[in-house]
């Protein structure tokens, strides 16, 4: 490919000169690691443990932006739960499936509040006692009683499975609701001859103030997000019906199929997004811990690193990594930056750059000032070459004119 090398003008000489960095005196201390995060911007939607969330992935770095995209109705306020619970004091069940350890809590709870805490211990110690996983069972032995089996892959699948086989007819089942759709579970139990019983612990309904939920929609359809964490499926459907009542519900999808990447903590969150043909991004174990490890390993991998001017690049969300440090870049600097490394190393024209930024206008001023201001904030100035009467480059190494030729 053919590039010109001509010289830098003197304009732009001196802004390189001006952005040289100071040399580091010899006892000024180490630079702080970077978090693998470090760069990115993350959405959290949950309502749950939303601050645990977000500290996990501050910690490694992101800059987190959180709205709440459902409210949780109060346990002890929740008529249906009283309903449920007093047509089990009733009528006894024969087998109870709890399916999360806060709500099989919170159900026990909100029956001693009602007075009927002891009443529903002696029912549920009548009655056989199936476990989602690990974390259910710990609830259910600190309420006093034991379970008699939970699946290993914490699945209700694997849980359905085994009532089917052994056969259900007849039985008055009681499944703990989590807010989340159990598709074909209950269906399933009540074709094979089973009574089921509902017991919704916990209700979602619409955040009061909406506004965060908006302000997280724009911040995913303009990219200004790299990464949209979902914990319940609830909260993804309930961002999508926003989106459709705003009318932007196809410029959300478009953004997370192809550019906002969507963690979801397990598959039955994902399931209202992938109804829309959006692929998701979950981790092997269904818990916060391992969904925040996934975003450090995805997202990270979606970036390419750039040989340029002997220096290591890598454009993330909001930042750059020059050499492993992290450089913070106004917004009109990403856009040209990113303008430049969508066809590295080759001469971009100045009315291409100014139409990447963002209102700008028709005064090709506009892209001189903020290629001074990306220069500043890179620390290095020879990354990108002034090209006279044409434009900008990245400078790309030479070496690596072949690898990224047909990028």
């Amino acid at each position: 490919m053919h590039r010109d090398h001509n010289a830098a003008t003197t304009a732009d000489a001196a802004a390189a000169a001006a952005t040289t960095p100071d040399v580091a005196t010899p006892d000024a201390p180490a630079p702080a690691a970077i978090g693998p995060l470090a760069g990115f911007t993350v959405g959290v939607t949950a309502a749950r443990r939303a601050d645990e969330l977000a500290a996990l992935l501050r910690r490694r770095g992101a800059a987190v932006m959180h709205a709440p995209a459902l409210r949780i109705v109060p346990l002890a306020d929740d008529a249906e739960l009283l309903t449920a619970t007093k047509q089990l004091l009733d009528h006894a069940p024969d087998l109870v499936i709890a399916t999360t350890a806060i709500g099989f809590r919170g159900w026990v709870e909100a029956a001693d509040g009602w007075g009927l805490g002891d009443s529903l211990l002696a029912r549920l110690r009548g009655a056989r006692l199936l476990a989602r996983g690990p974390k259910v069972r710990g609830a259910i032995r600190a309420a006093g009683l034991t379970e008699e089996w939970y699946p290993a892959s914490e699945s209700l699948a694997e849980v359905l499975d085994r009532l089917l086989e052994e056969g259900v007819d007849g039985s008055r089942i009681a499944v703990q609701l989590h807010g989340e759709p159990l598709p074909g579970f209950v269906e399933s139990l009540r074709a094979a001859g089973a009574e089921v019983v509902g017991v919704p612990v916990y209700r979602w309904m619409p955040p009061e103030d909406i506004g965060p939920v908006d302000r997280l929609l724009d911040a995913t359809v303009a990219r200004a997000l790299d990464a949209l964490t979902f914990t319940s499926a609830p909260a993804a459907a309930s961002l999508l019906d926003r989106a459709e009542r705003r009318g932007m519900r196809d410029e959300l999808v478009d953004a997370l199929r192809h550019d906002v990447l969507p963690a979801c903590v397990g598959p039955v969150t994902a399931l209202p997004l992938e109804a829309h043909d959006i692929p998701t991004s979950q981790p092997e174990r269904f818990r916060l811990g391992p969904l925040v490890q996934l975003l450090t390993h995805e997202l990270p991998g979606r970036v390419r690193p750039l040989p340029v001017a002997g220096r290591r690049l890598e454009i993330r969300g909001h930042a750059v990594l020059v050499d492993g440090e992290l450089r913070a870049v106004p917004p009109a600097g990403m856009a040209l930056l990113r303008a430049l490394a969508r066809r590295p190393g080759w001469v971009v024209a100045r009315a291409d750059l100014l139409r990447s930024l963002p209102g700008a206008g028709r005064d090709e001023h506009a892209v001189e000032t903020a290629m001074a201001r990306l220069r500043t904030a890179l620390g290095a100035p020879k990354l990108i070459q002034t090209v006279v009467k044409r434009g900008y480059r990245l400078a790309l190494d030479p070496a690596a004119d072949t690898k990224y030729a047909d990028v």
